[in-house]
């Protein structure tokens, strides 16, 4: 009797591709853990209050607000637009400053580059902190120190930028081949050389990458932190919300629609045509 191949003696085709692995049966601790998330969530839903018929009866006064808002008005486009204005300038400034002093918050931040375990861990708790606090916290801290405008704004985006950009500029840079990293040492280059000839080149496509979602990430709440007096058109959408304007406020929210989606548009374009 011919021995057949395993996968003919099950009955299948010898070029028919394995089948996946089947998931593992998690053990009783991992199944435990499970049930006590499964708790947890259920328990959630109930704290959020979530009511669907609440939403169902809202939504007579969603479309009555909407019809409020139809047609936009137009007549106070000129503050909307220097307002709009305000809050692009912004983002675009407070982005690039904290990209700027991301970079070499990351390389402090890096295990293989870092002078000292102590600089690494410090420059990894100031990370967390710039990413863990709110950027309209921030803001709130600004307004106090600065007082209220756009100037305000541009720290508080420029910090949050730094927390989001610092963190995955690290990960990027720990991340490159260290062969290049270790010829260049072995060739006499100093630590700063290493740095900018093998390291920041290697890592050059994710940052890009990253500057330009954080871009857009501060496009988006550059809008929020007028809320709070930090410039920007937030506080045009406030107040016409307060004052029951909902024509202007229509003409407002149309408005950030159009700046987001063009930055939006805009950072795709370019990362397409960089990377």
């Amino acid at each position: 009797m011919v021995n057949q191949p395993p996968d003919q003696a099950l009955g299948q085709s010898p070029n028919k591709p394995a089948l996946p692995a089947r998931l593992e049966r998690p053990g009783i601790p991992v199944f435990l853990v499970y049930l006590l998330a499964l708790g947890f969530f259920i328990l959630a839903l109930e704290g959020s209050k979530i009511s669907i018929s609440g939403f169902v009866e809202g939504l007579p006064q969603m479309a009555d607000l909407f019809a409020r808002m139809v047609p936009p008005d137009i007549s106070r486009i000129v503050p909307i637009g220097k307002a709009l204005l305000e809050t692009f300038q912004m983002a675009l400034v407070g982005t690039t400053l904290g990209v700027a002093f991301s970079l070499p918050l990351a390389v402090l931040a890096t295990r293989r580059l870092s002078p000292h375990p102590a600089i690494y861990y410090l420059s990894r708790g100031l990370i967390s902190w710039f990413r863990t606090v709110p950027d309209l916290v921030w803001a709130l801290f600004f307004v106090v120190t600065v007082g209220l405008g756009p100037f305000a704004g541009t720290l508080a985006l420029m910090v949050d930028t730094m927390g989001f950009c610092g963190k995955f500029f690290a990960e990027a840079m720990e991340e490159t081949e260290p062969g290049p990293q270790e010829a260049l040492t072995a060739l006499g280059a100093s630590p700063s050389g290493v740095i900018c000839s093998a390291v920041i080149p290697a890592a050059m496509p994710s940052f890009i990458n990253t500057g330009l979602f954080s871009l857009e990430k501060a496009t988006r709440s550059s809008v929020v932190l007028g809320l709070v007096g930090a410039g920007g058109i937030g506080i045009e959408l406030k107040v016409a919300m307060d004052l029951f304007e909902y024509p202007t406020a229509a003409t407002i929210i149309v408005c950030i629609f159009v700046l987001v989606l063009l930055v939006e548009r805009l950072s795709s374009r370019l990362r397409h045509r960089i990377m």
